[in-house]
């Protein structure tokens, strides 16, 4: 959600502050624009829509200087309009900022009793017209930043350009990442090290609270109590933060393409071959359930679902009890938490906002906090006492997908390795389990192979204008999770349920022209699932059943389309059936033509509330 990039270059920086700009995109974005100084004058391009449209204007309407600022903007205060989009300036400063300004309506107040008048509907407005009050006192920019942080309230990361310094970016962050990337003679700043990876590949995050004056000799950080403080550099792999199609029309179909691969990878890295015969579990020294008496999963949208799979793991293969919260609701209720009962948290950015503050609510409440992330640089994995890579690669497609099958394996091993400390498993039974998942990367291929048969379907499922799916156990999660892939990139309205709640309610919606998508492996759950199936088709509802061979032969007859997967052990079903629900919903956007990669109104990472 919001892109930020800053460079103080030896060349030219438009070009550098656009491509940079570009790699932000997968975090989601309605509005796009740039400020440079250039011989000591400040100036700045906007435009609303996608990067092209400020590429353009750029064409027409050039932008000189060897040091600049640029923003790509998911709107919050204000619509998507060229006067509310990013940079915001105000007399001889420009800002942008990723967040939300919570006391803005006071701050605002204040600045229109002072005389200055606003140009924007926008929170972030307020910050440039503080700096530049205090600027008019005479105040040095680096003083007037110093007294304007401590005001605002929220969570934001802000970086600030000043007419007449051509060597001096000020940035900050409270809540939302930001990091300094340093060159040679060069320095940047940006909203994490994919957009800097071109520029280069030694980074310094920001921790909370910290501020940094950046010149082309390095960064002076503060931390939140105005101390000098000393951030480590750290090396990145540039060639993770290559952001490629790879000959795919889109990245969410390459990224579920690659799905096979890199679940080997997280298996190759946690799971242990010991010679061949018995696999055992490689997890980082720490992760030992004996004793604990409760865990405590958090999450929000996919990964939430992620982990209401996990829940049905750990209480069934461990006996452990597991609470689920929607992180944005989760400190807000309070909930009473034990010093002998652990917290995880999974996030595939490592930095959405409700998820971190559920972390930092929770830490000195519990016995340990776990992280399940795709960044281990991320907020949320520095913050926890254990941080677990899901190992995914850069996801950019908006809707997750291998980032949530690489969830779901982290999240299974763990639940075995639960299961053997508490008891519930022995080596021999756990090296078992550990075999059958080595072979689910394989399985996913045969998955894949249902490309073909799922393109077919779906130009009919694109006219529904309402679509359901239906699980049981595992399943329901993952009927969840189906529903979600589909409304998100489709725009067609879809919801999840329980199949046993279908005459609870849902089954008033049926009719000839509402398909149901039925997700039943042939488990100890199979005819359960049929017989609401059967409630369904007994309604004429249109029943697309998603299961393996013998569950098609026995329960196929009669719906409108079925799809046959691999035999799967039941543990791992939820993995293997994630991928199909993909290549629906994918299959089903592009028949409908939306925008799959950046569907309308969504971003990738949520930084803000």
């Amino acid at each position: 959600m919001c892109g930020i990039v800053g460079v103080l270059g030896n060349n030219q920086v438009a070009p550098l502050l656009v491509e940079a700009l570009k790699r932000l995109e997968y975090r989601g974005y309605d509005s796009a624009g740039i400020a440079t100084v250039n011989d000591g004058a400040l100036d700045r391009r906007r435009a609303i829509g996608k990067l092209v449209n400020l590429s353009d204007l750029l064409v027409h309407e050039p932008l000189a200087g060897r040091a600049g600022i640029g923003h790509t903007r998911w709107a919050t205060h204000g619509a998507a309009t060229v006067a509310n989009a990013h940079p915001h300036r105000a007399g001889s400063v420009a800002v942008v900022h990723n967040g939300i300004i919570e006391n803005f309506r006071e701050l605002r107040a204040e600045l229109t009793g002072a005389g200055y008048h606003f140009e924007s509907e926008t929170d972030t407005e307020v910050v440039a017209l503080l700096l530049r009050h205090e600027l008019a006192q005479g105040k040095s920019p680096r003083d007037a930043a110093e007294t304007v942080l401590p005001r605002l309230h929220g969570a934001f990361a802000l970086c600030f350009l000043f007419e007449g310094e051509d060597d001096l970016l000020i940035c900050a962050r409270k809540g939302s990442p930001l990091a300094i990337g340093h060159g040679d003679g060069e320095m940047f700043v940006g909203s994490d090290a994919i957009a800097l990876a071109p520029m280069t590949d030694r980074i310094t995050y920001l921790e909370e609270g910290d501020w940094a004056v950046v010149t082309r000799a390095g960064a002076e950080i503060f931390d939140v109590a105005n101390r000098r403080a000393n951030r480590a550099v750290q090396r990145i792999q540039v060639d993770a933060t290559r952001i490629e199609k790879g000959g795919y029309k889109h990245f969410m179909a390459k990224e579920i393409a690659e799905q096979p691969v890199v679940l080997a990878d997280a298996l190759k890295h946690y799971v242990e071959n010991s010679g061949g015969a018995h696999p055992t579990l490689r997890l980082p020294e720490g992760v030992d359930f004996t004793g604990v008496d409760r865990l405590t999963l958090v999450a929000c949208g996919t990964a939430s679902y992620a982990c209401h799979v996990a829940k049905y793991w750990f209480e069934q293969l461990a006996g452990l009890p597991c609470d689920i919260d929607i992180a944005s609701e989760f400190r807000y209720r309070e909930p009473p938490l034990s010093d002998r009962s652990w917290a995880l948290f999974v996030s595939q950015s490592g930095e959405t906002a409700d998820t971190l503050a559920a972390l930092r609510y929770a830490k000195d409440k519990v016995a340990k906090v776990l992280s399940v992330v795709n960044v281990p640089t991320s907020s949320i994995a520095r913050e926890s006492d254990l941080a677990l890579p899901i190992l995914a690669g850069i996801e950019v497609g908006v809707a997750s997908t291998k980032a949530f099958t690489c969830q779901l394996a982290v999240l299974a091993l763990l639940a075995l390795k639960a299961a053997q400390d508490r008891g519930r498993l022995t080596p021999a039974e756990l090296a078992a389990h550990l075999a059958q998942f080595r072979l689910l990367p394989g399985l996913m291929n045969h998955a894949l192979g249902l490309a073909g048969d799922i393109e077919k379907l779906s130009e009919q499922l694109a006219e529904a204008q309402d679509v359901l799916f239906l699980g049981r156990g595992p399943m329901f999660p993952l009927a969840l999770e189906g529903a979600l892939k589909l409304k998100e990139i489709s725009y067609i309205h879809a919801e999840g349920y329980a199949s046993g709640e279908l005459k609870h309610g849902p089954i008033a919606l049926i009719d000839a022209r509402v398909p149901v998508i039925v997700l039943a492996p042939r488990d100890h759950l199979f005819e359960k699932t049929v017989s609401n199936m059967q409630e369904v088709m007994a309604r004429h509802g249109k029943v697309l059943l998603m299961s393996d061979a013998a569950g098609v032969a026995e329960a196929g007859m009669g719906c409108w389309k079925t799809l046959t997967l691999p035999q799967v052990p039941d543990l791992f079903a939820p993995i293997l059936y994630a991928i199909p629900a993909q290549l629906l919903a994918y299959h089903t956007a592009i028949a409908k033509g939306t925008d799959v990669d950046q569907p309308r109104n969504l971003a990738k990472s949520v930084t803000v509330e």
